[in-house]
């Protein structure tokens, strides 16, 4: 399993963005992440200029939104929708965008649902829980 350091894991994506700019040959994966950086255009200075932020810490106390973390979570939930895993990802991701008529509005609702579980499982020292994903979802759209 590859499991890249913070610093490895941000450079990834800014030099997934920096060869999409400079019209070069893109993996699977860089253009996937490429496609999730477009939705996001205030980030695209940041990741132009990724040594200046690539040791910059942002925290929920000082009402700031991390960047790199939403990016990869957005990535996570993209593998997690492509492949449903959880069994039943896929569908309630479509039930959600059809209700809300827009993608992006709607990968943000299981960006949120995937942060909650997340923050669950850090909490109780398990596994993230599928069920809960699962239902928090069911409560969206």
């Amino acid at each position: 399993m590859f499991t890249p350091s913070r610093d490895e894991a941000r450079r990834f994506l800014a030099g997934a963005w920096a060869k999409y700019r400079a019209g070069q040959p893109l993996s699977a994966l860089e253009q996937r992440v490429v496609e999730i950086v477009a939705l996001h255009p205030e980030y695209h200075g940041l990741l132009d200029d990724v040594e200046r932020h690539v040791d910059r810490d942002w925290t929920p106390e000082g009402g700031a939104t991390n960047p790199f973390l939403h990016l990869s979570l957005h990535l996570a939930v993209a593998e997690q929708v492509a492949i449903d895993q959880p069994t039943g990802i896929r569908a309630e991701y479509e039930r959600i965008r059809a209700a809300r008529g827009d993608a992006h509005a709607a990968l943000h609702e299981l960006l949120e649902c995937l942060g909650e579980t997340v923050w669950q499982a850090q909490r109780a020292g398990t596994a993230p829980d599928g069920a809960l994903y699962l239902a928090c979802l069911r409560r969206k759209g």
